[in-house]
C-alpha cells in the first residue's frame, strides 16, 4: 500500500512538471513609423499558466529586437535593455509606452497602419526549457488607435 501511494504520488508530480506552460498574448500591437524612422515600439498584455520568463523576441523586419524598460530619473525620462521580464502565474504584465516594452531596431522598411508585424516571442518556464509563440502584431499608424499616446519628455529614440 505504501508503495501504491509513494508511486501515485510520484506520478502526480511528474504529470504537474510535464504541463506546458502557455502565455495568453493580448492587444498586440507596433507603432507605425515615417519613412527614415529606424526603430519603433511592440506592445501588448502577457498572462502565463504558470510562472515564465519573456528572454527574447524576434522579427524579421528589424535587424536588432531588444525587450526594454523605461524609467524616470531625476526627471529624465531613460531607456535600456533589460535580459528579460518575470512572469507571474496568471498575472497580467503590460509591455506599453512609458513602461516595459519591445524595441525594434535597424527596421528593414518603414511600417505603415494597417500592416502586421511577426514576432516570436521566446520565454522560459521554471524548469529554464524555453518555448516560443508566434503574434501577429498589427501596425497602428501614426496619430491613430494606441499610438496616439503624446511622447513623453526625454523619450529615448534610434536614429
Amino acid at each position: 500500500m505504501k508503495k501504491l501511494l509513494i508511486a501515485s504520488l510520484l506520478t502526480i508530480t511528474a504529470t504537474a512538471w510535464a504541463q506546458t506552460v502557455t502565455v495568453k498574448v493580448e492587444d498586440a500591437w507596433v507603432r507605425g513609423t515615417v519613412a527614415a524612422q529606424k526603430a519603433t515600439g511592440a506592445f501588448m498584455r502577457l498572462t502565463p499558466s504558470a510562472n515564465a520568463r519573456l528572454v527574447s523576441v524576434q522579427s524579421p523586419v528589424a535587424g536588432v529586437v531588444e525587450i526594454h524598460e523605461m524609467t524616470m530619473e531625476n526627471d529624465v525620462m531613460k531607456m535600456r535593455q533589460v535580459p528579460g521580464l518575470d512572469l507571474a502565474a496568471g498575472r497580467t504584465l503590460e509591455l506599453k509606452p512609458g513602461g516595459y516594452h519591445v524595441m525594434l531596431m535597424d527596421l528593414k522598411q518603414p511600417l505603415k497602419g494597417g500592416e502586421s508585424v511577426p514576432l516570436t516571442l521566446v520565454f522560459e518556464d521554471g524548469a529554464k526549457k524555453r518555448f516560443t509563440q508566434e503574434v501577429k502584431a498589427p501596425v497602428t499608424a501614426l496619430g491613430g488607435g494606441n499610438a496616439s499616446m503624446p511622447m513623453k519628455q526625454g523619450e529615448h529614440k534610434h536614429h
